[in-house]
């Protein structure tokens, strides 16, 4: 505003003397600037104060006494002599007139007719007119203000520009807004004096007479600011006015600051604070305008980027002007840059010998204390440019590129500054533009290459600027131009739209000049690797630079060897997890596997050894499976990398044997006897707690372990890890002091050696092991396996049984493999039996039944079976991933060689493949058919056990039929239902509570997994058939025996009558078990498929296959009574025709026929009410002599006591 240029404003020490009310400060002041606070001051000593101190009394006589001498204040005093209550009435009145008359000037309640112009009226006037006066010009303004819409005017008003008056009026203004604060808000009456001349002095006296509105105006005015203020001439008349309000109170002006980007207006009154504002120590930080402004573009808020970046596009749209707030930004940010420029820095550039003399004078040497300066400095450019399109001038240009050039300290923040300034250069090549300009760059390009290791180690930092220059070399040569400029946005930490046809004179100069890719690979191998490299180390380090590498084959390229130095990296790592090494480590495997051209099958890397991965692991080699030893020598970190190396190395080159085949080529794989060596559950339970800090390290273990060691991811594992990491055992483990710690391995084994004598002792120390973490068990694991075949003795108490069935499981945990092999070769059985033999883990993947050729007494013991039974489950799926890891192997270089020795043979046939893949899922599916069946044959009660009573049938007892009902599948002949009940109450004593049981349960439980994981082996077994005495147990303790009654139609349709007779016995069972529509479904089958065999078996194979059949209809009809009429219809064309075969031999059957037809046609009169004896006696007949009978008469009276049971069974159960 400069038509309020010459006036004098009020100073920011008066301001501060009346925000604070300081007398003494007040009459420090001159009478020009007294003059302007006179209303404020003439009020406060005339209005009735609320403060009643005596301090304030004393403050107010002061006051009083500075008045005293000022003629002006007897006007002030006039003015307040007013009735302001009427002039209020009459001021809102004429604004009802106007609001009426449509805001047209027309009659004037405050003003009568005015017979000259206002400034003689208000010359003329007395205190009341002339208030009068002012406030309808104000009240004009503001309702023009209010109309406009937001569109910006300029009134000509002569009362506010008649420079005689002008004190008088802003007396009146203030007085007017003192006290009729109501019809004139101040935030409104400010926005008012904006549209007219000389208002931003108006404005200051308004405010500086009522300071503590200062921020409520400022908020106000910027609220309604334009957001692009110097667009137009209403924003820049608001700017101005903010501006002299900050000057006016300065402590103030970064809130005012803060509220305009608060609210994304006047953009140029920020950067006028900014550069309005000086600092304390502006040598000793950042200027505050890079700070600002750098906040602005790099900062988080989109939003606030957005107006910014708008505010510089428009800038630099107009015509340049001194005036212009951007250029005055511009301006004194390339001051700043000159200013910390190293002296005598020109676009000359120097020979070798003036480049000596500059390094050892320090001659374009950045200042230490002007390199965090510079940083900043490039970064803001960047940002400007980048982000706010800001188009360079040639000065600004020149300077920039100076400065980039320099060469700072070797300090973090000089290699900081370097970085920064390498990146500048690939954002924004247009700053080179001469062939002066280019050498210099190449030059500068050059120290760098030769000065990064000094850099590196003065510094001391891991990530230097020669990592970065190696990457990008490497990513020209690759033609990966995209991930250059992610590399500089990642640097420069800003997202910038960088053309890649920008950067192609930077490639010619990194591709030819620079870095040659053979100069780039043999400097790579040099770098030195990270020490404990981790997450937590920013930047671009080497392995960065060795992993493009490797992805453009750089390496085979020109036959440099890159093994030692991955190893050396690998062990030189630590978590948190760096996020760049399992892509080196997939990279690094794919050129081993995987040749750079087909052309040279040979250019390969080479795999790290297996002594070098031992040595790895030699410090743990006590540990996990292989034990627990001293102190690790190297870090968990790179014990689970190499291991992710191995299981990843073996995955790719089962998926690559296909395409190294057609090559001739076979990459050694690594031996199972290394991989018996490393830990591997111990690891990955390691991982399992550090996953915050190794990423996806542990997931993409449980991946490789899924495919390729299924047995080491059990699911019974994990639950029984949680058991023995959960919230309980820590808490026993808490309570476990470190000096109570005092069991050794030799006294546990001499406790063992002991047994029975040293039961309490033993027990005390296997209780005290399960206070122990799994990983604390390990020194104890071979003295509890080897000794485990002496508690197989009778009188070893049970408990130390179950404990050390705990021992194991927790155990299991960490080492399952070596414990494993452990456990299966300390129950083999006594040398007296068999000569022992040491079984390996190999020997048990490709034999997964050796796990049970044990000790027989193992079969009764529940302890030992439980661990027995979880061995075999895992080596047989450890055998399916062994087979199909062979196979895989082996199919593809063998097929290859075939095709190669076959050629020119007409009708070689191509099936070695279909033939590898039959035999080997028949060699599976008889392993586990075998297994199933000898755990069956384990469930059958021993000679002894028969003796004592014990039964197969006694787990579907409590499971079936009340006692006196059929039995299916256990009558025999001439034995009615009292007998059977008679069989049960000879149960012995104690029930089912027995060793045998307990190990049919188990059983059942592995039976019924395996049967979910794979029906099949449910098909297989059960068409193989088992003893007839264990279907009891198996259909009432398999629940996933139910998957039978998919297969029983085809089993019935075999041609062998043993299957035929199997599969009804096991569908009586399974209808009485499982009573669902298709049992039912399945039973009709079953009874048309006796029917018709009745009419064609041979009177031998009749009785074969009707005497234990028959039985099965009992349980038909119990589950299924629908089915009666057809079992009726069946039992009595057996009955016929045995009875015609005897009749033959002149036999009197026809009582028997005519019971059988009796008992078909009315069954309810068989047994008389209350359940009293048959109506038709059933004439009884010892053993011998049914034994001795004819066969169709056996078979006669099986179907006569069927009958009875059917009858007997419904009766009852109705």
């Amino acid at each position: 505003m400069a038509d309020s240029t010459g006036l004098q404003f009020v100073s920011p020490y008066a301001f501060a003397a009346m925000q604070k009310v300081d007398v003494v400060r007040l009459a420090a002041l001159s009478d020009p600037e007294l003059r302007l606070l006179l209303p404020c001051l003439v009020r406060m000593a005339l209005c009735a104060p609320a403060d009643q101190s005596q301090a304030w009394a004393q403050d107010k006589k002061l006051i009083l006494r500075l008045l005293s001498g000022v003629e002006a204040v007897n006007s002030i005093v006039a003015l307040l002599s007013v009735d302001f209550h009427a002039l209020e009435q009459d001021a809102r009145k004429e604004q009802q007139l106007r609001h009426k008359a449509g805001g047209s000037n027309g009659e004037s309640i405050l003003v009568s007719q005015l017979q000259h112009g206002l400034t003689l009226e208000f010359e003329h006037s007395d205190p009341l007119r002339r208030l009068r006066l002012t406030l309808s010009e104000l009240l004009a303004i503001m309702n023009k203000v209010a109309d406009s819409n937001g569109e910006f005017f300029l009134k000509s008003s002569e009362l506010f520009e008649s420079p005689v008056y002008l004190e008088e009026v802003a007396d009146v203004l203030c007085i007017l807004q003192a006290e009729l604060p109501s019809l004139l808000p101040i935030v409104d009456v400010a926005e008012a004096l904006l549209h007219v001349r000389n208002g931003d002095w108006f404005l200051c006296l308004l405010v500086a007479n009522v300071p503590d509105s200062f921020n409520e105006v400022c908020r106000g005015l910027i609220k309604n600011g334009e957001r692009q203020d110097e667009e137009s001439m209403g924003g820049r008349r608001r700017t101005e006015a903010l501006r002299q309000l900050c000057q006016m109170n300065p402590s103030q002006a970064l809130n005012i600051r803060a509220m305009v980007v608060e609210e994304c207006h006047l953009p140029g009154l920020g950067v006028a604070l900014t550069l309005d504002y000086k600092p304390d120590m502006a040598d000793e930080a950042v200027s505050p305008l890079v700070s600002y402004v750098s906040g602005l573009l790099l900062g988080t808020n989109g939003k606030v980027r957005t107006w910014f970046s708008m505010f510089i596009r428009n800038g630099q749209q107009r015509k340049r002007e001194s005036s212009s707030v951007l250029w005055q930004m511009r301006r004194q940010l390339l001051l700043e840059l000159v200013a910390i420029l190293p002296r005598s820095r020109s676009t000359h550039v120097p020979n070798d010998s003036d480049m000596g003399e500059e390094s050892s004078s320090g001659y374009s040497g950045l200042r230490e204390e002007h390199v965090v300066k510079a940083s900043a400095l490039l970064r803001l450019y960047c940002a400007l440019m980048g982000i706010a399109g800001l188009r360079p001038t040639d000065e600004e240009a020149e300077q920039l590129l100076q400065l980039m050039t320099s060469r700072p300290p070797a300090t973090p923040a000089g290699v900081r500054f370097v970085s920064l300034s390498f990146c500048k250069l690939l954002a924004f090549p247009t700053l080179v533009s001469t062939p002066e300009q280019e050498q210099l760059m190449v030059m500068w390009l050059s120290w760098m290459i030769k000065e990064e290791e000094y850099f590196e180690s003065a510094a001391g930092v891991s990530a230097s600027f020669g990592e970065m220059l190696l990457l990008v070399a490497m990513y020209f040569h690759s033609n990966q131009l995209s991930s250059i400029i992610e590399l500089v946005c990642s640097t420069l930490g800003m997202k910038i739209a960088i053309k890649p046809s920008s950067l192609s004179k930077m490639k010619t100069i990194f591709t030819q000049e620079i870095f040659t890719e053979q100069v780039v690979t043999a400097h790579a191998v040099r770098v030195a690797v990270t020490n404990n490299l981790s997450a937590n180390i920013q930047g671009f380090l080497p392995i960065h630079c060795i992993y493009q590498l490797l992805r453009s084959r750089a390496f085979t390229k020109h036959k440099v060897s890159i093994k030692d130095w991955i190893y050396r990296q690998l062990c030189e790592t630590t978590a948190p997890l760096h996020t760049q090494l399992l892509p080196l480590i997939d990279a690094y495997i794919n050129s081993i596997l995987t040749p750079a051209s087909k052309a040279n099958p040979e250019a390969t890397n080479q795999p790290i050894t297996e002594q070098e991965i031992l040595n790895v692991f030699q410090s743990s080699a006590g540990q996990g499976e292989g034990g627990r030893g001293g102190r690790l020598r190297y870090t968990i970190t790179t014990q689970l990398l190499i291991l992710y190396y191995i299981l990843s190395y073996e995955e790719n080159l089962l998926s690559s044997t296909k395409a190294l085949a057609l090559m001739q080529k076979k990459p050694k794989s690594y031996s199972a006897t290394l991989m018996d060596q490393i830990p591997i559950k111990y690891l990955v339970t390691q991982a399992l707690g550090l996953q915050q800090e190794l990423g996806g390290l542990h997931s993409a273990l449980l991946r490789l372990l899924a495919t390729n060691y299924p047995h080491l991811c059990l699911v019974e594992d994990w639950v029984c890890e949680e058991e023995v990491t959960g919230t309980l055992p820590l808490l026993r483990r808490m309570m476990l002091t470190s000096n109570t710690c005092r069991y050794t391995q030799s006294q546990l084994h001499q406790a063992f050696q002991k047994l029975p004598s040293s039961s309490p002792r033993l027990m005390r120390i296997l209780e005290h092991l399960t206070l122990l973490s799994p990983g604390d068990l390990i020194p104890y694991a071979e003295a509890l396996t080897a000794s485990t075949a002496l508690l197989l003795e009778p009188a070893v108490p049970r408990r130390i049984l179950q404990t050390l069935n705990k021992l194991w499981m927790g155990l299991n945990t960490v080492m399952p493999r070596r414990l494993w092999v452990m456990t299966v070769n300390a129950l083999q059985p006594s040398a007296k039996l068999l000569r022992q033999q040491r079984y390996s883990q190999n020997d048990l993947m490709v034999d997964p039944l050796i796990v049970l050729r044990c000790d027989q007494r193992v079969y009764r013991c529940p302890p030992l079976m439980d661990i027995v039974l979880h061995m075999l489950n895992g080596y047989l799926l450890a055998s399916k991933a062994y087979l199909h890891c062979h196979l895989k192997e082996t199919a593809d270089f063998d097929r290859q060689n075939q095709t190669v020795s076959s050629l020119g043979l007409a009708g070689q046939p191509d099936t070695p493949e279909v033939t590898r893949e039959e035999l080997k899922n028949a060699l599976l599916a008889a392993q586990d058919s075998a297994a199933v069946q000898i755990l069956l044959e384990v469930c059958l009660p021993t000679s002894e056990e028969q003796q004592l009573g014990a039964s197969t049938e006694s787990l579907l007892k409590s499971m079936r039929a009340p006692p006196g009902k059929a039995t299916p599948g256990y009558p025999v002949a001439g034995a009615g239902p009292g007998a059977r009940r008679s069989g049960e109450q000879a149960e012995p004593e104690g029930g089912l509570l027995s060793d045998l049981r307990e190990v049919q349960c188990l059983i059942c439980c592995l039976l019924h997994q395996m049967f979910i994981a794979d029906p099949n082996i449910a098909k297989l077994v059960h068409f193989q058939g088992y003893p007839q005495a264990l279907l009891p147990l198996t259909v009432a303790g398999i629940p996933s025996i139910h998957i039978c009654l998919d297969f029983i139609p085809e089993l019935l349709a075999q041609p062998q009558l043993e299957k035929q007779i199997f599969a009804i016995q096991l569908l009586s069972y399974l209808c009485t078990q499982y009573a669902l529509p298709k049992s039912l479904s399945v039973a009709r089958l079953a009874t048309g498929v006796m029917g018709t065999l009745l009419t064609v078996l041979t009177r031998a194979k009749r009785f074969s296959f009707f005497m234990p059949t028959l039985p099965c209809l009992v349980a038909f009809c119990q589950a299924f009574p629908p089915l009666y009429d057809d079992v009726a219809a069946l039992l009595v064309q057996v009955g016929q025709v045995c009875a015609s075969d005897v009749a033959t031999k002149a036999r009197d059957i026809d009582p028997l026929i005519a019971r059988l037809q009796y008992l078909k046609e009315k069954p309810q009169e068989v047994l008389l009410p209350g359940g009293g004896s048959s109506k038709l006696s059933l004439p009884q007949r010892t053993a011998e002599e049914l034994g001795g009978s004819d066969p169709d008469v056996q078979l006669c009276y099986r179907v006569e006591a069927t009958f009875m049971d059917i009858i007997s069974s419904s009766l009852n159960g109705l």
